[in-house]
């Protein structure tokens, strides 16, 4: 499968959650690190999601927010997966930074120039990105 999603995580469903509407899936991604989508439940059924399946979930660079101090920040988003800045490109309006998680996966963020001079990432640096759960799309094998 290519797809034009720069982060492309695999994993297995821990945790699956049904509403009336939506869903919540977790998803286990290995060394600790869990993620959690909100998909429709039309879709999970029809993806047949139930904890144990494998899983892939999607989630596009300009959907990821990067925090480095987390003190006394609540945030409604569902999804916070520390690690360390792993490589910062520069472009000339956004840049691009890699946060390498603990359990190995690895989280590109697409965010502007101004907010990774602000935030001072430098690889080496610690960071936590943020991803929304209605973010995350997912994907099973076929």
């Amino acid at each position: 499968m290519k797809v034009s999603a720069r982060n492309v995580f695999a994993g297995t469903v821990s945790a699956y959650r049904p509403g009336n509407v939506n869903a919540e899936v977790e998803v286990d991604l290995g060394g600790g690190d869990h993620l959690v989508a909100v998909i429709t439940v039309d879709s999970a059924e029809s993806l047949g999601i139930a904890p144990g399946q494998s899983v892939v979930a999607l989630v596009k660079a300009p959907w990821v927010m990067v925090l480095t101090d987390e003190s006394g920040i609540r945030l409604s988003a569902r999804n916070g997966l520390r690690g360390i800045v792993e490589t910062v490109t520069p472009g000339t309006v956004n840049g691009e930074v890699v946060i390498a998680l603990h359990g190995g996966a690895k989280v590109a963020a697409v965010i502007t120039r101004e907010a990774i001079a602000d935030l001072g990432l430098k690889p080496g640096a610690p960071a936590t990105a943020i991803i929304k759960a209605s973010h995350v799309v997912l994907g099973v094998p076929t």
